[in-house]
């Protein structure tokens, strides 16, 4: 089996292959870039240097948010066109689950990986390795750094905080958590997309046409627009 994975949720952009157990190739940047024009070429290049066509393809697997609302439109849109396209299955998998599985994967304890939400919120989420299998201990969600701070405090366990945005708030889970958080190093903040294709591997596919993105808040714009016209909604 043949994956392709693709992962534009977040600042990073990543795209890995990957034919049975090994992985061979992987594309990962961490710069401010517009995903929509560079995705494409990148899992272009890819798939040419590792000598696949697409119809070589077996699976896409996506990273399907939270994140950044654009990058993940991008991200879920192009993963849907190539998989109906093709006619391969489709599967969607957590963008934090794939940041906390790039760098936890022997930790001894739980995994929070953070993304930036602006205005002292964060994308987080908690997870944890569990005979060499992740699982979830808290669903993904939005929240105050601190009032996640002070959650994370009254577990009283390690914790492995990572991610490209947790520079922002590593204060505020100092102040708060203080010897119980682990910071990861700056080369596990990138998460990889050789873990999402791993990850969405055996994960049931889902239907191309309904598959969503999970942004788990709307876009400010589309909260402007629906605070603007409330009244004209509920009628």
């Amino acid at each position: 089996m043949k994956l392709l994975s693709i992962d534009t949720s977040n600042y990073a952009l990543g795209v890995a292959l990957l034919d049975g157990n090994q992985v061979i190739g992987e594309y990962i940047t961490n710069i401010k870039k517009n995903h929509s024009v560079r995705v494409m070429p990148a899992i272009e290049a890819l798939m040419k240097d590792c000598d696949i066509k697409p119809s070589d393809l077996s699976k896409i697997v996506v990273a399907k948010g939270p994140g950044s609302y654009t990058g993940v439109r991008i991200g879920v849109t192009i993963a849907k066109t190539l998989a109906w396209t093709l006619n391969i299955p489709l599967t969607g998998v957590s963008s934090l689950e794939v940041l906390a599985a790039s760098a936890g994967r022997y930790f001894n304890g739980v995994i929070s990986p953070i993304f930036d939400a602006r205005r002292n919120q964060i994308y987080t989420g908690l997870y944890q390795y569990d005979k060499g299998e992740i699982i979830t201990k808290s669903k993904d969600q939005l929240v105050l750094s601190k009032d996640w701070a002070a959650e994370l405090k009254e577990r009283s366990e390690k914790v492995l905080l990572l991610g490209n945005d947790l520079p922002l708030h590593q204060e505020t889970f100092e102040e708060i958590i203080g010897a119980q958080a682990v910071f990861a190093e700056i080369t596990e903040h990138n998460p990889r997309p050789a873990e999402l294709a791993l990850l969405g591997r055996n994960k049931e596919a889902e239907d191309i046409h309904s598959f969503v993105p999970n942004y788990i808040r709307l876009a400010e714009a589309e909260a402007n627009w629906i605070k603007a016209n409330k009244e004209k909604i509920r009628k």
